[in-house]
């Protein structure tokens, strides 16, 4: 986007995207990790950032094609394998996928076995008390904890 004017490398921004700009905006985040910007990033990036979420690259698309019809499968995984990269999501491995989650702070998640959904559990539940020691020659990169959680026979309908 250029400074001063509603475009991206001298292209009009698109109806619809505008507010995506600004000092809060969403384009700014991807400007601040050094993100170029597109349309199609854009679009992505509201899907994800907007507010918190656990989606599947296919959700992902899914709900990027309402915003952008002709967006590819491969632009949407490019850029959400950038977000990961650039720090702006991190994805969660649970049984059969992977969930890309937009919230980055350190926290951990239940996973229902019956629906597939992933939500975060509240800060302060679970507490992590020391760590395993890496295998020789690595390092923790990370720890995520998933809960497995069914709903309960007696709140079943």
């Amino acid at each position: 986007m250029n400074a001063g004017d509603d475009s991206i490398n001298g292209a009009p921004i698109a109806d619809g995207f505008t507010h995506l700009f600004g000092e809060t905006g969403i384009g700014e985040r991807l400007r601040l990790v050094g993100i170029p910007l597109t349309l199609q990033r854009l679009a992505i990036a509201h899907v994800m950032l907007a507010a918190p979420v656990h989606l599947t690259a296919e959700e992902v698309l899914t709900r990027v094609r309402v915003l952008m019809p002709e967006v590819s499968r491969a632009t949407v995984y490019n850029a959400l394998k950038l977000f990961k990269e650039k720090g702006l999501v991190r994805d969660i491995v649970v049984p059969d996928h992977v969930v890309f989650d937009s919230t980055t702070e350190p926290h951990h998640h239940f996973y229902d076995v019956d629906t597939g959904a992933v939500t975060d559990v509240p800060m302060g539940d679970i507490k992590i008390v020391g760590s395993a020691n890496a295998p020789p020659g690595f390092d923790i990169d990370d720890i995520d904890v998933v809960v497995r959680v069914r709903r309960s026979k007696a709140t079943t309908p």
